[in-house]
């Protein structure tokens, strides 16, 4: 039998509608959009109702969208394209709690380029504070990049005010909304943004396409030169049946989304209640906000062991001990520390994470599983 699924912030499966809409651009439809024949007509059209798709998820226009290859790519594009456009400032102001392909990007232009970066620390939820941020900012931020919500414990960002201070000072926006679109609501406008990262394989369709929002207006110098494909903002010849794939999945993720949020909170509460009462509430920690959190994710603590040899024991479990970009490595998550966790409790930490085709069987096994296993092992420490 295959493990239940709860790693779904890691990956999602393809969704098979996504996968229906993408295979006629896989046989017969392989024109290239640039062509002005019908074969490239036909793939033009196909790219622009993703396009269209694409923005209606995220209430942008879709001239606004630009695809991408991944959400690393959209978050490089959305820095590195920024300080570029910016150049004779220097100054950009993220988290200490932000993806690696965030972090890194940061870095680079730090260590490479000269750039200053603020990290901004946050509390024991992994809340930044809109106080500090007023602080960091300076005449010469060119911009500030905070996640929506964190991939590791699903907290979520206080982006309406971030971005009110921001608007307020002309500075750009970016927020990396990977883990959040298709899980909870995201509007561009009501969170204030400039910028904002896509992932297609969180949110059903395949790896390898992703897409950045860019506001009207906005300084963005590009990464990949070219021809003039994506308004000019990303050269190459467009990955139609990838581009498909991911309109197709954003579409699904609109209309299901009423649904998908009370259900999955349901089943995600219904998975921490459960072990909570199988446990004890004393001897499992919640990591990440009690409520302003993604309805999909449980990042738990088990007092006292390592959340690496807990999912070994638990074959029949695929979850993860935090970001899959840090998973196998028994450091303590990054994200943990800099909430305040010790580097006991966050290497205790494991993170499960729900998705469209979990089921209630599935959280009460992993109950049954979890529960078990928790106590056995905590037996044979003892012993």
């Amino acid at each position: 039998m295959k493990p239940i699924y709860m790693d779904y912030n890691a990956t999602t499966p393809i969704d098979p509608q996504v996968l229906e809409a993408m295979l006629p651009y896989l046989r017969g439809e392989f024109g290239n959009p640039s062509s002005s024949h019908v074969y490239g007509r036909r793939a033009h059209e196909a790219v622009v109702a993703a396009r269209e798709k694409t923005a209606a998820l995220i209430g942008c226009e879709p001239d606004e969208v630009v695809f991408t290859s991944s959400g690393s790519e959209s978050n490089n594009q959305a820095i590195i394209g920024t300080a570029i456009a910016h150049r004779g400032k220097g100054h950009i102001v993220t988290s200490q709690t932000e993806h690696p392909a965030v972090l890194k990007t940061c870095r680079y232009l730090q260590e490479r380029l000269g750039y200053k970066v603020t990290y901004l620390p946050v509390d024991k939820f992994g809340i930044i504070s809109t106080e500090d941020l007023e602080k960091a900012i300076t005449d010469e931020t060119v911009l500030v990049t905070i996640m929506h919500a964190n991939n590791e414990t699903g907290t979520i960002q206080p982006n309406e005010k971030i971005g009110k201070i921001l608007e307020d000072r002309n500075i750009p926006f970016h927020t990396d909304a990977a883990q959040s679109c298709g899980k909870t609501d995201v509007d561009v406008d009501s969170l204030k943004v400039d910028l904002l990262t896509i992932a297609g394989h969180k949110l059903y369709a395949p790896k390898g396409i992703g897409a950045l929002y860019v506001r009207d207006g906005t300084q963005l110098d590009s990464l990949i030169h070219g021809g003039g494909q994506e308004q000019g903002r990303r050269a190459g010849t467009e990955n139609v049946p990838y581009i498909v794939g991911l309109g197709k999945a954003c579409e699904i993720a609109k209309r299901d989304l009423p649904d998908f949020k009370p259900r999955t909170k349901v089943l995600r509460e219904g998975l921490y209640q459960g072990i909570l009462d199988k446990l004890g509430g004393d001897s499992v920690i919640l990591n990440g906000h009690p409520e302003e959190r993604l309805p999909n994710t449980l990042n738990l603590s088990f007092k006292g062991l390592v959340g690496e040899e807990l999912l070994k024991s638990i074959p029949e479990i695929a979850a993860s001990t935090g970001s899959a970009c840090h998973s196998g490595s028994m450091e303590p998550s990054p994200v943990l520390t800099a909430m305040g966790l010790s580097g006991e409790t966050a290497l205790g930490a494991v993170r499960f994470s729900l998705g469209r085709w979990t089921t209630k069987d599935e959280v009460d096994h992993a109950i049954d599983l979890v529960s078990k296993n928790v106590s056995r092992i905590r037996l044979q420490l003892k012993a």
